[in-house]
């Protein structure tokens, strides 16, 4: 059995299940509360917080180092290891030199990427990887209607999907009060899960820019306040409206590179924009570019720039509303008439 597992994936809620599972697998018939020390590494960025890690990690390697006691083989889980810097990890690495037989040792992912170091003398004892089977909530869903024997109508599977956004960490516990209510082998409509959603979760950032593209309005308000006020299992704080200003200041930035009349197939465009864009994004923003034309991607700058001097206290505007006035004008923008390749300059 290896002497290392290291636990993956974006969402909290999908990632702590496989560690459950794990655990248990690794714990077998022994006594849990015996067998298994759990260890989580505290957040912040201050030299506090750097101190309160090193102390965590003190611990752990305490425990990783020490024989069990009235079980055949002891569970070590930290939690958190993205926060780690390179010097705090420094004692996992030299314990992984030489492990004990005795000590299965569980690293979950979390807070960033972890210390190289730490990373490469993973590799080299031969770590076992653990991750979710996916993490859309399209197929967590549909795992999970099928593992508590529920049925559930195509109808309302793209509700919940559309609801829950990027949240696929939600998925279980509404399930598992799905059928508490309903009990098993229950074929579930629209108005049997509408009761149990909440709140409505978080969706990619992309989203706001395809309604701002399509020129609906309304949709882009929708989208800007799930971002705003949806806080995520990948993201444990909502997006900040300066977080949707860099998402909108990019779209923007790569429309502006495409604003060239040398710029003429998709393949001009990805080469346009470095070759960090796929052939598909890369035709779509190209194509968005021609519809808004030079004067409307330099109106879209300049609301851009007001928002940003808007955000830092210009006017002494809300935040939020600062950032709805915006996707709404973006919004109204690229579905004005009358611009497209006429306004183009040659």
């Amino acid at each position: 059995m290896t002497a290392a597992y290291l636990v993956k994936g974006n969402d909290a809620n999908l990632r702590d299940r496989v560690v459950d599972r794990l655990v248990a697998e690794l714990v077998g018939d022994e006594d849990r509360s015996l067998v298994v020390e759990d260890f989580t590494l505290p957040g912040g960025t201050g030299d506090d917080d750097d101190e309160a890690r090193a102390d965590v990690v003190a611990a752990v390697e305490n425990a990783v180092s020490s024989p069990p006691f009235m079980t055949a083989h002891r569970v070590v889980v930290l939690r958190g290891v993205g926060l780690l810097k390179a010097e705090i990890a420094e004692p996992l690495v030299r314990y992984l030199d030489a492990p004990l037989d005795t000590t299965r040792l569980v690293l979950v992912a979390g807070g960033g990427a972890m210390p190289p170091s730490l990373a490469k003398k993973l590799k080299a004892v031969g770590c076992e990887e653990r991750a979710p089977d996916s993490e859309k909530t399209k197929d967590v869903l549909a795992d999970a209607v099928r593992n508590a024997n529920l049925r559930i109508e195509p109808e309302a599977a793209k509700y919940v999907t559309d609801h829950l956004g990027d949240d696929a960490g939600r998925v279980n516990s509404l399930v598992e009060a799905l059928r508490s209510a309903y009990g098993s082998e229950a074929v579930l409509g629209v108005d049997d899960v509408m009761p149990y959603l909440g709140d409505a979760g978080a969706v990619p950032g992309y989203l706001l820019t395809n309604a701002i593209e399509a020129g609906d309005p309304a949709g882009a308000l929708e989208v800007l306040h799930r971002l705003l006020h949806a806080p995520s299992q990948r993201d444990a704080k909502a997006m900040h409206p300066l977080q949707v200003l860099a998402i909108l200041l990019g779209y923007y930035r790569r429309l502006l590179r495409l604003d060239d009349p040398s710029v003429r197939t998709s393949a001009d465009a990805v080469a346009a924009l470095d070759g960090r864009v796929k052939e598909f994004p890369a035709r779509k923003a190209l194509d968005s570019a021609r519809s808004l034309g030079t004067d409307g991607i330099r109106q879209a700058f300049d609301a851009l720039h007001q928002a940003d001097l808007d955000l830092k206290g210009a006017r002494g505007i809300p935040p939020d509303a600062v950032v709805e006035v915006l996707v709404v004008r973006l919004a109204r923008l690229a579905r004005s008439p009358g611009r497209g390749n006429a306004s183009r300059r040659r």
